[in-house]
């Protein structure tokens, strides 16, 4: 009896996945056969997630459709491949596809239900709220916050070029945005640059550090929602969420019992949580929580030491390569600092090279390579016979999009010039997309631009960068990253000029 019943068991777990793998040729939808158990996850542990859906984009990109099929495990997954239905899906029918599909369990891990994480009426409203902390006159109201530290950057710079030594460059920039975020979100001085043992900077490293079976764990999260919320799966280590946690409730206490202001991100939280006006339409939607401030802290640090670290440093590897295209970045500085006398928050947008050599960094590795959102209610997809049904996830492929070679000939040659106005201007709106698109676009997009222009402008400045021997070439990988990562480090020989 108990062998019959294990045999019926297995046999109808067996003829489910069979049916459940059959999701897409039941609706006439190109795909990519899958294999059990991760379905197009196979060699996960072995290439980044980015690469994986560049191979199934590949694969249906000629099929004409504007869309493919894919499996996340067993669970069916819309892979977008026409940049019209892209904007369909992330503007212009917004209102079927506003969540991400992020797992967080708000009352087990409360520094987990962040602007990134959250859902629905919620995310819309606390959206609201924020918009207003990350606009162009907040923004410069920072900028002299990052200059600052930028000048520190300069110096411990200078000091490592006097070594003589090869430099690891991403764990210098990971510091030197760690140092402005700690200041920016935390108003803190969180000496990075000085300590590279400092307590923020080890915390920033151990809430991004995930082993081969943390990046598992976190993808069945996210395929199986319902399931990990039952059991209370919490995705965020207690030490750094405790650290974070004290270190927001400590820098509001501080602040309110002395009547500190700096002009930073805590400071416009800080008014928000205490219903203070900081535009016009700031007290329509209540205050912030302890725990909404918390929440946005930490993800506002996690995405602004990371991801502007990430594209500096993929920036310097490609400029270091190629010294006429260094030169030419450098050029572009020094003229707009000859006509301004100084760096200013002006001046800082007139360096259109330095622009375009970020944005060419971001579309050859987009720190963020597969965008995602969750269909939040059926919906029939324009010209086709299909309806996607909820909860079913739609994947922009953004890694595979910004090396598809119909968009960008040559996509593995790093060329500013793409990035001039009439090439932007000639290609779909939707085929640069590394902050996402529509009213879920990345929110301190301004900052991490800033950010990311100020330093390049320090260091292109003072040093010339060379590759290091110790450099790989081409550049391999990490496979269990969230952010796109080289393995190795980033290793440069620097000069003072």
């Amino acid at each position: 009896m108990l062998l019959f019943l294990l045999l019926s068991v297995v046999t109808a777990a067996y003829l489910w996945v069979i049916w459940r793998y059959s999701y897409w040729k039941r609706r006439s939808v190109p795909y990519v056969e899958p294999s059990f158990p991760f379905g197009n996850l196979q060699g996960l542990n072995k290439r980044h997630f980015g690469l994986l859906t560049q191979d199934v984009y590949s694969k249906l990109k000629g099929t004409g459709c504007k869309f493919g099929g894919m499996f996340f495990f067993v669970n069916p997954m819309v892979v977008i491949l026409n940049l019209d239905f892209a904007k369909d899906v992330f503007v212009k029918d917004f209102q079927y596809f506003h969540d991400r599909g992020e797992y967080s369990n708000e009352k087990a891990d409360p520094i987990m239900a962040h602007l990134v994480t959250m859902e629905g009426t919620k995310w819309k409203n606390l959206r609201t709220k924020l918009t207003p902390v990350f606009t162009s006159g907040k923004m410069k109201m920072m900028f002299p916050i990052i200059t600052a530290v930028a000048e520190e950057f300069r110096k411990c710079m200078a000091k490592e070029a006097d070594k003589g030594e090869d430099i690891e460059m991403k764990e210098l920039l990971a510091r030197f945005t760690t140092d402005v975020i700690g200041n920016c979100a935390f108003g803190l001085e969180c000496n990075s640059l000085m300590d590279p043992e400092a307590e923020f900077r080890k915390m920033g490293r151990k809430a991004m550090a995930m082993s081969s079976a943390d990046f598992l764990r976190r993808k069945l999260c996210n395929s199986f929602r319902g399931l990990a919320k039952l059991l209370g799966v919490r995705l965020s280590d207690p030490d750094v969420s405790d650290f974070f946690m004290n270190a927001v409730r400590s820098t509001i206490e501080y602040r309110e019992r002395n009547k500190v202001q700096r002009n930073d991100l805590m400071d416009l939280l800080i008014k928000l949580k205490n219903a203070e006006l900081i535009d016009e339409k700031s007290d329509r939607l209540g205050p912030l929580t302890f725990n909404e401030i918390a929440a946005q802290a930490f993800v506002f640090f996690l995405a602004g030491f990371e991801s502007s670290s990430t594209a500096m440093s993929f920036c310097l590897y490609e400029l270091a390569k190629n010294q006429e295209l260094q030169d030419k970045a450098r050029r572009n500085i020094n003229e707009v600092l000859v006509k301004h006398g100084t760096l200013t928050y002006e001046a800082l947008y007139e360096m259109t090279y330095i622009e375009n050599c970020i944005n060419e960094s971001l579309r050859k590795y987009p720190p963020v390579t597969n965008i995602v959102r969750n269909v939040s209610k059926p919906y029939r997809v324009p010209g086709m016979n299909v309806t996607l049904e909820e909860d079913c996830r739609v994947l922009l492929p953004v890694y595979a999009i910004h090396h598809d070679p119909s968009l960008y000939p040559n996509p593995d040659q790093f060329d500013p010039e793409r990035f001039n106005p009439e090439n932007s201007a000639a290609r779909h709106p939707m085929a640069f997309v590394p902050f996402g698109e529509g009213p879920r676009i990345c929110i301190g997009l301004r900052f991490g631009s800033m950010q990311a222009r100020i330093g390049l402008t320090y260091l292109l400045k003072n040093f010339r960068f060379t590759l290091s021997e110790k450099m790989h070439d081409p550049l391999k990988m990490m496979s269990n990253t969230i952010i796109l990562a080289s393995e190795g480090g980033l290793w440069m020989r620097i000069e003072k000029l």
